[in-house]
């Protein structure tokens, strides 16, 4: 071969290579949301769990970064999901009340008023697509795809909440025993099975998702993939039942692990991987008792307390942004940040305008995702429905108010509030308070300012339709 046909090839493959990765690079991005239920801050590897085994996860960590301090905006899934979707604080939009989240007869759900991500991404031609638990209103006009879904395929509730299995969430609501409904398992707007086999959940949905990876490629798209698991009632199929050293709990996570490979491995097959943001998260702690009654629920690590409660165990949760040559990767972000800062930040990266109209309380955090900055914010807020019980600034925490989660008792007012050194006392057991005046003063006062600006809503998860 002369000399000019070789550097004509090397010409044409250097050509070949750029124009690949400027086309990938101009292409819109993909989203893929994947949230858990109930999983604790320590139930994987990656977090520290000596048993639970989590190799796909493990491996999108270190292909991205890992999160220590990732808060969600609710101790409970319904506010927690309605925060994810909005970017709002469930205050602002009335998604609280004193029956915790949406149940089988409630006549409320997400108002339709609200901006979904789904919705949002619409307007720039993306296909949307949602499997797994729904949870923001199970009534017709409520269902996903009257918030900007193309797609619908799981179940409008927690997967306790049919005739089958774990009745807990029901009592709770007051509801009788046996009298809810059979689960259904809709498809859009139909149910297509009802009490369906638990067991087959966690692959019967990965496959979903990945049609619809397949069907989408070509068109930028936004999946989000709501697990129900390890929300109790627990299941594994027959590969993972019994496989786990952590009893049943570890054999449900371990599925969903596979789960998050398979639809890795398909994403890099399609060669879509360097074009789609992947986060994986949990929509609170975990739900210690039953861990402690059962060993059915999972484990918040080093944190103190667990679902239901304004401790960190009940609002930090495992979080992780993978995305080859968008997101910096082998990287561990003690950054602040919080599920609501993912609305303003897939939007901008997707070039979607904010809506103008409302308050949003998250943070466009894609500077942290590319290691620009080591700090977006270093607020949070903790609410218990609709009050406001504790806040974070920088390291320092203030508890105002303080409820064990799911406790009979009535929540303990502090004056002077609790104080805790979060980045020497992740764990909230040394109270330093006396220490620190000046630091409880300025918590106060924040405190203070949040709560004058928000507007009071009436809240849309007590309303039931009387069977």
């Amino acid at each position: 071969m002369s000399f000019f046909k070789t550097a004509g090839l090397f010409s044409l493959l250097v050509l070949s290579t750029f124009y690949d990765g400027s086309a990938q690079s101009a292409k819109q991005p993909n989203f893929i949301i994947i949230l858990a239920d109930d999983l604790g801050y320590g139930d994987l590897s990656c977090y520290g769990h000596p048993t639970i085994r989590t190799p796909h996860l493990d491996r999108m960590a270190a292909e991205g970064t890992r999160f220590t301090q990732f808060y969600v905006a609710a101790n409970v899934c319904t506010p927690s999901r309605a925060a994810l979707l909005t970017g709002r604080l469930p205050i602002r939009n009335g998604i609280f009340g004193k029956r915790v989240v949406f149940f089988t007869n409630s006549a409320n759900g997400l108002p339709h008023s609200e901006v979904t991500l789904a919705k949002a991404l619409k307007t720039k031609g993306y296909q949307t697509g949602l499997v797994g638990k729904w949870h923001l209103g199970s009534r017709p006009e409520y269902l996903p795809l009257n918030y900007g879904f193309d797609s619908y395929f799981g179940l409008p509730y927690s997967n306790d909440m049919g005739k089958v299995g774990s009745i807990s969430g029901s009592k709770a609501a007051g509801i009788p025993p046996n009298t809810n409904p059979p689960l259904p398992l809709y498809r859009d707007h139909t149910v297509i099975e009802t009490e369906p086999d638990q067991r087959l959940l966690t692959k019967r949905y990965t496959d979903e998702v990945l049609n619809f990876i397949s069907k989408s490629q070509g068109k930028p798209f936004f999946m989000y993939y709501a697990s129900p698991f390890p929300h109790v009632p627990l299941y594994a199929s027959d590969d993972f039942a019994g496989k786990s050293k952590r009893g049943l709990y570890g054999d449900v996570v371990e599925e969903l692990d596979w789960s998050v490979g398979q639809i890795l491995k398909k994403l890099k097959d399609l060669k879509l991987d360097k074009n789609t943001y992947v986060v994986f998260l949990s929509d609170n702690g975990p739900w210690l008792i039953k861990n402690r009654l059962e060993e059915e629920g999972g484990s918040a690590g080093p944190l103190f307390e667990a679902k239901g409660s304004t401790y960190e165990g009940g609002m930090r949760v495992p979080a992780i942004v993978w995305g080859p040559g968008l997101v910096k990767a082998n990287t561990v972000s003690s950054a602040v940040a919080t599920s609501m800062d993912l609305f303003p930040t897939i939007l901008a990266l997707a070039k979607v305008p904010l809506p103008n109209d409302r308050v949003l309380d998250g943070q466009n955090i894609n500077d942290l995702l590319t290691g620009k900055k080591e700090k977006v914010t270093d607020l949070v807020y903790y609410y218990d429905s609709d009050r406001l019980y504790a806040i974070r600034k920088g390291p320092w925490k203030a508890h105002f108010t303080t409820h064990p989660s799911y406790s009979p008792e009535a929540p303990v007012p502090h004056e002077p509030a609790l104080l805790y050194n979060l980045e020497v006392d992740p764990g909230e057991r040394y109270e330093v308070g006396s220490k620190h005046p000046e630091i409880l003063e300025d918590l106060k006062k924040e405190f203070e300012k949040h709560r004058a600006g928000v507007v009071p809503v009436p809240p849309l998860l007590d309303a039931i339709v009387e069977k």
